[in-house]
């Protein structure tokens, strides 16, 4: 039975142990087999796990132990909870167990002598305010929550500090070893000798590549030949088969040629050693993870920008006194005080003061905004000048930082529908390659010149090297996380990996006209009386749309108040789509609207309807109003353009896209007002339900559409468009409603989103060729497929002597070398969207 959808949760989940694409099929295997598990995605790149269960089938433990058998873990986050109100050894058992059930907490220790408890949970699925939540309703205090260090330790996951430090210590062994054995495969070390003699210098160098293969190279087998024993096969598999069947066959020469010297001179085997070759390939390989660890460290570097954003403590006034306390235990309502110059710690209204606020960190602009009571203020903002007070409205997740982090962390754990071909092949790709691998050492040890057994050891240690998965795992997911962390940056906000892949294929741009061209903040610009003065007329108009929120209306009835008119108590509202309003004013019936309003009633407009032409041509929304049976006059209203909107508009002409205005306003306003911005096309007299039929009229006609909206109108045709874009200024509906988000509310955003995708897909596009082209090409040629050529050639040129050797097969140590760089050629060029200008 399907699990309600209320029962539904969705957690993103850090993975560790993941090398390869290969990986990222057998966590999501593994994970869909859990049953209750509806849907999993996992992303390399940013090393997690997207995972929706159902709550009521599907347990913490269930997804733990799901990930374990598969040979991989979840990365936990601990918390460290100040614990008030703890009297005897009892009250420790009461914590505990408290915190041990809130779902999502993995183990919980709590130390009555520190008055302290450990606790580590999984994140996502349980947060600080739960752990706070199940004190409280135990009977306890939480006086502090130690939340910095977990800000710490996330930061430097993905910063890959951890990961760096640990591949330098091993790199730097693997170095050294490689080093010493290359020079003592040419010549004995001069004290040998002395100490040993010269029969016992390959017992010397197994001593030297046994660390080296062992402890520098585990992590290949920890997690190469600990997935095999699920059934799996990954890159690490590759390279511990290839670094071992090396090192083992220059073991077994060792012992052979020590105690049955004969075996090797009767079977034709040559006695050279191959311990270099092993330490030599660990070593490429380190330093390739190593170079490619600080760079897949650096594709994040926006992500933990935003992450450093967040405040760690606020002052809050209480009972009239001043108060520091950690962000964490801010609560709605509380009153925070700011200082010039220091960091607003949560969401919330201006209360008291007046300054400028720094928001360039969230929206990219970078002009302060000033703030005075009744305005809203973001936690992670910076006060320019001027102490405030405020009441805190949004705290924790709910806080606009929290939201943008949330989305971007979602947009970079998401998968681009061009990442599916390179999964399909991932998920064939290790086994591939091994039987390749096998099938060459079978062909060679068949018809290979001699010593056949170690040119055809050779050719399987040089097929299983130089084969990379991790290439094609990290082709797609680096350039996503780099390109969603760049548009972060920029204030474009980007939900799903989907919409930056589609986004590059727009070709028309369809933009709501208010709000999202203009302010959305019309003012009344004309008063033309017809039988009446203009107190009268704008009197009446403000009366009847005091019940309207139509921004028109809003502007009529502002504009009587600034007038200082009374304005008159009104019955029977009515709210006409596409036509205006009817009301009910001292016993007459007022009708305020476009032209089509009166005229369906009756009503002769006499010499009105030239008037409101001469308006329209202006730009302006004429509005006729009638008492009764009478026209009483013109009301003009224009909305001023957004000072950006024809540069906005003119980037994207330049782009080779055709832009659409969308408006209700009637033709000949809508027109004049596309001739100030030098707009070709324009839909006008659309109605708000309308607007969805012109995207589809459009899409009808083979365009790939992008919409740009703000307003509850515009959400369905957001839905609607190909890609749907919301201004930040608009409303939540929208934003719920749309692929990308544009936080300055700027129509110069639309531009820079298009080109982050086209940049984007285009640096996805590149790693792919490259992750695809470099095995297509280089397995081949380790294969031994130049062998035949180079013998037809008369033999290997000497130029190239040092990468095929004398009979033409693939030198294993440049097999790691180009193994190693490849991954870090694709994650390099990612980056390269850091420094794009957009």
């Amino acid at each position: 039975m399907a699990a309600a959808k209320e029962d539904i949760k969705r957690l993103n989940l850090p993975v560790e142990g993941m090398t390869c694409a290969a990986c990222v099929g057998h966590v999501e295997n593994a994970l869909l087999g859990v049953p209750g598990v509806v849907e999993a995605s996992v992303n390399l790149g940013t090393e997690k796990a997207s995972v929706e269960f159902s709550e009521a089938e599907v347990t913490v433990q269930d997804i733990q132990d799901a990930v374990s058998n598969a040979g991989y873990k979840i990365g936990t986050q601990s918390a460290s909870l100040n614990i008030g109100g703890m009297t005897c050894a009892a009250c420790v058992g009461h914590v505990e167990n408290a915190l041990l059930g809130v779902p999502g907490v993995a183990t919980a220790n709590v130390n009555l002598g520190v008055e302290r408890a450990s606790v580590e949970f999984l994140p996502g699925m349980a947060e600080l305010s739960d752990l706070q939540t199940a004190v409280e309703e135990a009977g306890y205090r939480v006086e502090g929550l130690n939340d910095v260090g977990d800000q710490e330790r996330e930061l430097e996951r993905l910063s890959k500090v951890k990961e760096v430090r640990e591949l330098r210590h091993r790199l730097i062994l693997a170095g050294s070893g490689a080093v010493l054995l290359f020079l003592g495969t040419f010549e004995p070390f001069p004290w040998v000798s002395k100490f040993m003699g010269q029969a016992y210098f390959p017992f010397l160098l197994w001593a030297l590549a046994t660390p080296v293969q062992f402890w520098a190279g585990s992590t290949f087998y920890t997690s190469g030949i600990g997935t095999l024993r699920h059934g799996v096969a990954n890159m690490h598999t590759l390279i511990a088969l290839g670094t071992s069947v090396a090192y083992g066959y220059s073991v077994a020469v060792v012992l052979l040629n020590e105690f049955s010297p004969g075996v090797l001179a009767d079977n034709g085997i040559d006695a050279k050693v191959y311990f270099d070759t092993a330490a030599i390939i660990v070593a490429l390989i380190l330093l390739g993870r190593f170079l490619e660890a600080r760079a897949r460290g650096q594709t994040s570097e926006a992500i933990r920008r935003l992450i450093g954003l967040r405040p760690v403590s606020a002052r809050v006034v209480r009972d009239g006194q001043e108060e520091d306390i950690p962000v964490e235990l801010v609560v709605p309502g509380d009153i925070v005080l700011v200082r010039p110059g220091e960091k607003l710690p949560v969401d919330g209204v201006v209360t008291e003061g007046y300054s400028a606020v720094d928001e360039s960190m969230l929206t990219g602009e970078s002009m302060p905004v000033e703030k005075s009571p009744g305005d809203r203020v973001y936690g992670a903002t910076i006060n320019s000048n001027g102490a405030i007070h405020f009441q805190a409205t949004q705290v924790g997740g709910e806080t606009v930082l929290a939201q943008i982090i949330r989305l971007v962390e979602e947009a970079q754990g998401s998968k681009a529908p061009i990442q599916a071909m390179a999964d399909r092949v991932a998920s064939y790709f290790v086994p591939a390659v091994i039987v390749v691998a096998l099938a060459a050492f079978a062909f060679w040890i068949v018809l290979g010149p001699a010593p056949v057994l170690t040119f055809s050891t050779l050719v399987l240690v040089s097929v299983l090297i130089i084969a990379c998965p991790c290439a094609l795992g990290l082709a797609t997911p680096t350039a996503i996380i780099v390109g969603t962390g760049k548009g972060a940056e920029t204030g474009v906000l980007v939900k799903q990996a989907q919409a930056l892949e589609i986004a590059h294929k727009v070709d028309t741009v369809v933009l709501d006209k208010t709000g999202t061209l203009t302010t959305g903040k019309p003012v009344v610009t004309d008063l033309l009386p017809s039988g009446a003065t203009e107190q009268e007329l704008l009197r009446l108009a403000a009366s009847a749309e005091r019940g309207s929120e139509h921004p028109l209306g809003e502007a009529v009835v502002n504009a009587a108040q600034e007038r200082g008119l009374e304005l008159d108590p009104v019955t029977d509202f009515q709210a006409i789509p596409g036509r205006g309003i009817s009301a009910q004013v001292n016993g007459s019936t007022i009708r305020f609207g476009n032209q089509a309003l009166l005229e369906d009633s009756g009503i002769a407009l006499d010499g009105l309807v030239d008037k409101a032409s001469e308006l329209a041509a202006q730009g302006k929304t004429p509005m006729f109003l009638s008492s009764g049976d009478k026209a009483m006059g013109l009301i003009a209203v224009a909305d001023t353009l957004k000072p950006e909107a024809q540069e906005g508009l003119a980037k994207l002409q330049a782009m080779g896209l055709e832009a659409v205005m969308l408006t209700g306003d009637n033709a000949q306003t809508a027109n004049a007002i596309a001739t100030q911005l030098g707009l070709d096309r324009v839909e006008a007299e659309v109605l708000p339900q309308d607007k969805a039929a012109v995207v589809k009229k459009l899409q009808s006609e083979g365009k790939v559409v992008a919409m740009v909206g703000d307003g509850i109108n515009d959400a369905p045709a957001l839905v609607q468009a190909d890609v749907g874009m919301a201004m930040g200024s608009g409303t939540d509906v929208a934003m719920e409603s749309a692929d990308i988000t544009l936080m300055r509310g700027d129509v110069n955003g639309v531009a820079t989103a298009l080109d982050l995708s086209r940049q984007t897909i285009r640096t996805i596009k590149q790693n792919l060729f490259w992750a695809f082209f470099y095995n297509v090409m280089l397995i081949p040629v380790a294969a031994g497929v130049l062998y035949p050529v180079f013998q037809g050639v008369g033999g290997v040129p000497g130029s190239l002597e040092f990468f095929f050797g004398e009979q033409g097969f693939l030198n294993p140590v440049l097999a790691a070398l180009a193994m190693a760089f490849s991954s870090v050629t694709v994650v390099s060029n990612s980056l390269r969207l850091r420094r794009a200008k957009v």
